[in-house]
């Protein structure tokens, strides 16, 4: 029983961890990041970094654990979530690829400052950049499948927080070692990447727009049919 009990943890960590990783992508935001904070020395990203991670930790906790409770309280939907951060992302995407050669972006000028990129750590990069709504709805969505039973609650409460873990590690790793990746690709390289990773962001958020216009459509498309009935 024990080892089934442990067995079932670990199947539900690696679901949970695979699927919070693969919506944010950390190693591929990172260059974003890095887009962001174009202005900053190593160590004042590095103290960024860890400032977001922490948001993002915030975040990936409060959205297992009380996120539907939350979303209820001031009557958003999940569709709702997704169509205004879609837009949010989508348009962070589409600035960065109009952005001029040499620059940031629209706020390149704001990256030089520590005290002004500090502000902007929670919303944008945390929120909806990092965690967007993706993000949050797979958080919610995990926490709602733990069980009511007390014994079993603790442990998945338990799985709950080695994932949040887990992804705000991988987040801290991807986005403090940025500049080394880029090093790595080179100008030219990091350019091109950050151009694509633009067009992606682009894609996600519009993807995500379409995808809480489906829901809402459908939702439309049931209480009609209900109606008729």
């Amino acid at each position: 029983m024990p080892n089934f009990v442990t067995s079932r943890w670990v199947a539900d960590f690696l679901f949970g961890f695979g699927a919070l990783f693969a919506i944010i992508n950390p190693y591929g935001l990172a260059f974003i990041f890095l887009d962001r904070t174009s202005g900053l020395s190593e160590d004042e990203r590095a103290d960024l970094a860890l400032r977001v991670a922490g948001y993002a930790f915030a975040v990936l906790l409060v959205s297992q654990f009380l996120g539907s409770q939350i979303l209820n309280f001031f009557g958003v939907t999940i569709p709702a979530l997704r169509i205004a951060g879609g837009l949010v992302v989508a348009a962070t995407g589409w600035s960065m690829l109009h952005a001029l050669p040499g620059t940031a972006g629209p706020h390149a000028e704001a990256t030089a400052d520590l005290a002004t990129m500090k502000r902007m750590a929670f919303f944008p990069l945390t929120i909806p950049l990092t965690t967007g709504p993706g993000t949050i709805a797979t958080a919610i969505a995990i926490g709602i499948s733990r069980t009511d039973s007390l014994d079993a609650m603790f442990g998945s409460s338990i799985v709950s927080l080695a994932i949040a873990i887990a992804v705000t590690g991988a987040i801290y790793h991807a986005y403090r070692k940025s500049s080394a990746m880029a090093r790595v690709f080179g100008e030219e390289g990091t350019s091109v990447v950050t151009k694509l990773s633009a067009f992606l962001l682009l894609c996600i958020g519009v993807q995500i727009i379409i995808t809480g216009t489906t829901d809402v459509a459908r939702t439309i498309l049931d209480g009609a049919s209900h109606t008729v009935q």
